[in-house]
């Protein structure tokens, strides 16, 4: 593969599977340079969806929650997950009609620890994704940019979150300021006064997004997760237990900063689970409550640090605050978030309105990052991710194994 000179249009599929480890969504877009490095356009062609097969998923989420493997337990995943990508991005291109020359795939996170670990002797900050790219370039004959958090994190930042560049090429504005809010697994936003240059955006991880509330619907009720939020929606909230939880020092601590299972996985919804039980909770008021926390935390999110950096870059300017992520088809959640946006002036909108469909950002964010590695561009953006400087993303594989320049 050749990286070029000047940036040109291609065809980009990318390939997003997350912290809820439910599947991947592969977007297949058309990306054009634009008048600077800052402003390519991107167009949607299509966008599918493909489960996890059963196991595959029950082995993701085993890792996940630290259960052990062996090496060759986890190189065969690596490799499974690759064949999967492959096929999925081959499907999604049969189907939508456009076939890639460039992919984008951010893998499976099954590690992300961002704070420095003592490990033989030294300080280690470390992250890793899975999802063998060669397998993928291999079954489509073309580049594959993968890995896109080490970079980042080599610079000392957090890794994530990464799909703040997107936000800024597409949704920055001279007029409104905008709060880009992604609900997946782990709930992120990205917050851009008017007129701001790319350094003045500020991006993080609120916390738990889908996470809690798939966990708890699948402890209680068997079921992957809550359809439109309709067993949360019968429940009451146990406000006792949110306050007690927004108590714990992830939620006050600044940005930039990021978490992932490590934080709200597994062993985090057991614990919620028993808080609920000493409150007398039924199965339904812990699924409530476990959508309330997700609510409450990107409300206050919001209110502590997103609406000061609004007011202080841009005073006066109206808010408009945009959801995507699967957790924007839970309609309590939406409802939850509706209500609290209300006293602030605020309106909750999705991100369909301003062209990406909720369900296809992230993917449609990876096919971007590979274009930009393709053409040797950052896309970090370091006041989001804390890093040092703007890097180059990812390592790019490709079927005849030439990289150049």
């Amino acid at each position: 593969m050749k990286r070029s000179d000047s940036p040109r249009s291609m065809i980009v599929a990318g390939v997003m599977s997350g912290t809820s480890a439910d599947g991947v969504d592969v977007a297949l877009c058309r990306i054009h340079p634009g008048s600077d490095c800052l402003s390519p356009r991107i167009r949607l062609l299509g966008m599918k969806s493909f489960a996890y097969p059963k196991p595959v998923r029950a082995e993701v989420l085993a890792l996940m929650a630290g259960e052990p493997r062996t090496a060759a337990e986890l190189g065969r995943l690596n490799w499974r997950l690759g064949t999967i990508y492959a096929g999925c991005v081959a499907a999604a291109s049969d189907q939508v009609g456009a076939k890639p020359v460039l992919v984008g795939c951010h893998g499976q996170t099954i590690h992300h620890e961002t704070l420095p670990t003592r490990f033989l002797g030294a300080a280690v900050r470390s992250t890793w994704q899975i999802g063998e790219a060669a397998t993928i370039a291999e079954r489509l004959h073309c580049p594959v940019v993968s890995d896109f958090r080490p970079a980042d994190l080599a610079a000392g930042g957090q890794g994530a979150p990464l799909v703040p560049m997107l936000d800024w090429c597409l949704f920055r504005s001279s007029r409104v300021s905008r709060v880009l809010q992604n609900i997946g697994g782990i709930a992120n936003l990205s917050v851009i006064p008017a007129g701001a240059s790319v350094d003045r955006l500020i991006a993080f991880d609120t916390g738990p997004g889908n996470m809690v509330i798939d966990q708890t619907m699948q402890t209680l009720f068997g079921r992957r997760f809550d359809r439109n939020g309709a067993v949360a929606r019968q429940g009451r909230v146990l406000e006792k237990v949110v306050t007690r939880i927004l108590r714990q020092p992830y939620f006050s601590a600044p940005p930039p900063k990021s978490c992932g299972r490590e934080e709200f996985g597994a062993g985090f919804t057991r614990s919620f689970l028993s808080l609920c039980r000493k409150s007398r909770g039924s199965d339904a008021d812990c699924v409530a409550t476990a959508t309330a926390l997700t609510a409450t935390s990107i409300l206050d999110a919001y209110q502590r640090f997103a609406a000061p950096h609004l007011q202080a870059e841009a005073p006066g300017v109206r808010v408009e605050f945009y959801v995507a992520g699967g957790g924007a088809h839970n309609g309590t959640l939406m409802d939850m978030l509706r209500t609290g946006l209300a006293p602030l002036r605020v309106k909750l909108r999705s991100s369909d309105e301003l062209g990406v469909p909720a369900q296809a950002k992230e993917a449609v964010a990876f096919a971007l990052l590979a274009w930009l590695t393709c053409h040797g561009l950052p896309g970090n953006v370091p006041s989001a991710t804390g890093a040092s400087r703007p890097v180059v993303l990812g390592k790019i594989t490709s079927p005849d194994g030439i990289v150049s320049r």
